[in-house]
């Protein structure tokens, strides 16, 4: 399984410890590769989300808040912040979201470890969810 992953600053420690408790998944990292020096989450986020393509994204910022919206500002992108298992699950099984975000700030690591775990091991239930998620992709004027 490929995974691709970034985060900001604040995000940094969290990801390199999900990468090393995953480490039967190759992960894409796409940085930040320092805590040391403030970046701008949205490089990370649009990076991630041009890259892609039909497989899973992992984004971490301070809360997940702004590295989460500037992700679902890309077409085909559906990433959900999630605080919990059950949000995880939910991402995937009523909205087929294909990148987790979550906040390094807000949430511990083992909570982190069991959403990624959860998300990734969840399957979109389709049928009337499928109806919209379609409707989410409609351009609006």
């Amino acid at each position: 399984m490929k995974i691709f992953i970034a985060s900001d600053h604040a995000g940094y420690t969290l990801k390199e410890r999900i990468k090393q408790n995953f480490s039967e998944i190759e992960f894409i990292d796409l940085g930040t590769n320092s805590a040391d020096v403030s970046v701008d989450y949205p490089d990370y986020s649009h990076d991630l989300a041009d890259k892609i393509g039909q497989n899973f994204g992992i984004l971490i910022c301070g809360t997940g808040i702004g590295i989460s919206i500037a992700a679902n500002r890309h077409e085909n992108i559906r990433c959900a912040l999630c605080h919990d298992v059950t949000t995880a699950r939910l991402a995937r099984e009523h909205n087929n979201a294909n990148v987790i975000s979550f906040g390094a700030r807000v949430i511990g690591e083992e909570i982190a470890f069991e959403m990624i775990n959860v998300f990734l091991n969840t399957k979109f239930l389709g049928q009337r969810h499928q109806r919209r998620v379609e409707k989410i992709n409609i351009k609006r004027a």
